[in-house]
């Protein structure tokens, strides 16, 4: 009664002070409701640091980070002298910390070239040669050299006998280049989409449309892609929607429309396209060499609890330098440069984790999720004894957090809405951690198959254009603030849950 006869005096007296008075209390209140941390290592955590990171991870010297290239091995490096630096350890065993495992690659030495060419029947078409990087990009793991003939439309390139669908079933592909589209015909994320899912990978539709004499292939959609096969002689291109719309110029159909009508329909819809495309690819493949996963520890403080682990992840590499440079700030230095931050605060931070934690950079995520792969074979910490991980990939540009797996993970989930509520104050959204029957997209994915409980921090609402797998996935794509909020979210929420 005392405190407030005092606080009602000031108020009468000296309105102003009495309000500070107050906002120093609801302060205090709103730090009380989280759990203990250190002030001065979360607000360590800047906008400016992390997009130095991010900036330094997309320089030309690292050539895009292709997993198992040498620009990969030297941000592999550059990431352990960080960690090094904060005082973390290497995790990766025998004092390192690097997970090394098998990543072939493949240099793109020129960007090559794409042209149509009209069919005898399309006669009054001009060729069109097309224009590098607006209309293709070279093929990540293409073979060197240049086919030419026949372009044939081929669906999903999918020869599925169990599941009654096959896009090649009475269609004459030898020695002619297919034009391929992604994914599979089938949507629904169901138990039938598991029989789906060895149909989906890229490397088995090259390895069917060359089974069946295809010289080459055209694969539909912009987008750079090392999750490829490297088979010899078979050349191929990415190429944009609007060229393969000129490739069914002279057949009347329209290109928007054929996925969703075989995916409607679900039966094939192949035919020859009256065009005939030439590919030319400048490469060099590299079979025998190795890429790595960085992996650094801060040991837990409780003689106990410091048995077990918190896992927080994000993918290293990116897809590299076909034809110029790919620099993938948002995919994924972002992530990368999050989860560093959230590092070097931890390490720093005068309250520790009771609790272990295991920062992983992942490697060979773009080529088809190598390094994860790798994790769950070899772990570094007993699975059984591991809380969860985290994971974060393309958390660069938004407004707001979607967490998810919170809400399969509520006694975690409740640190990091703690967290932000006090903290931070971005929009934070949650929801369970389903289960995915198709083709695994992120690490945490590959962890999940295995038996781990996983969570991942994605943003929501886009300030600046996302290029996904382009060239102009540069830093101007970033917004910082959204980076240094995901640090801090990190910091905070894997502290708390390591101290609970």
């Amino acid at each position: 009664m005392d405190i407030i006869y005092q606080f009602n005096t000031l108020l009468m007296n000296d309105w102003k002070l009495a309000l500070f008075l107050y906002f120093l209390l609801v302060c205090a209140n709103a730090h009380a409701q989280i759990d203990q941390y250190d002030p001065e290592a979360f607000h360590g955590i800047s906008s400016h640091t992390l997009l130095d990171y991010a900036r330094e991870l997309t320089a030309e010297k690292y050539a895009g980070r292709l997993s198992g290239s040498p620009g990969y091995d030297s941000a592999a490096h550059w990431v352990a002298r960080q960690l090094q630096e904060a005082g973390l350890k290497p995790g990766a065993g025998d004092n390192s910390w690097f997970q090394w495992f098998p990543n072939a690659w493949t240099e793109v030495l020129k960007p090559g070239s794409v042209t149509l060419f009209p069919g005898r029947e399309l006669s009054d078409k001009k060729k069109i040669k097309l224009r590098f990087p607006d209309d293709y990009y070279p093929g990540s793991n293409s073979a060197p050299g240049y086919a030419r003939g026949e372009v044939v439309y081929a669906g999903f390139g999918i020869s599925a006998p169990e599941l009654q669908y096959d896009d090649y079933a009475g269609l004459d592909v030898k020695g002619k280049i297919i034009l391929l589209e992604s994914g599979v015909p089938y949507l629904k994320n169901d138990s039938l989409l598991k029989k789906w899912e060895p149909y989906s990978y890229h490397r088995y539709k090259f390895q069917r449309a060359k089974e069946l004499g295809a010289i080459g292939l055209l694969y539909v959609d912009l987008i750079a892609n090392p999750n490829t096969s490297f088979l010899e002689g078979f050349v191929y291109a990415h190429i944009s929607r609007e060229m393969a719309q000129e490739l069914l110029s002279g057949t009347g159909k329209n290109f928007a429309d054929l996925k969703g009508q075989i995916t409607l329909t679900m039966r094939p819809n192949s035919f020859p396209t009256k065009m005939e495309a030439g590919i030319r690819a400048f490469t060099r493949n590299f079979p025998d060499t190795k890429a790595c996963n960085v992996i650094g520890i801060i040991s837990g403080s409780d003689p106990e609890l410091k048995e077990e682990a918190i896992i927080v992840g994000a993918h290293l590499d990116h897809v590299g330098h076909p034809g110029t440079l790919f620099p993938g700030a948002l995919d994924n230095a972002s992530g990368s440069a999050d989860i560093l931050g959230a590092a070097v605060a931890m390490a720093k931070s005068k309250v520790k984790p009771k609790r272990s934690v295991v920062f992983v950079f992942f490697g060979g995520e773009e080529c088809g999720l190598f390094g994860s792969k790798k994790y769950v074979e070899d772990p570094v910490w007993e699975k059984e004894k591991v809380l969860f991980m985290i994971n974060l990939d393309m958390v660069g540009n938004g407004t707001g957090f979607f967490l998810q797996g919170g809400q399969s993970n509520p006694e975690f989930l409740e640190h990091f809405e703690k967290a932000n509520n006090a903290l931070i104050h971005r929009p934070l959204q949650s929801s369970e951690m389903n289960i995915g029957y198709g083709r695994p997209r992120t690490d945490s994915a590959v962890l999940q198959m295995a038996g781990y409980k996983t969570m991942n921090l994605w943003t929501t609402g886009t300030v600046k254009p996302v290029y996904y797998h382009q060239p102009l996935d540069n830093v101007d794509a970033l917004t910082p603030e959204i980076m240094e909020d995901a640090a801090k979210l990190l910091y905070l929420g894997i502290l708390g849950t390591a101290n609970h």
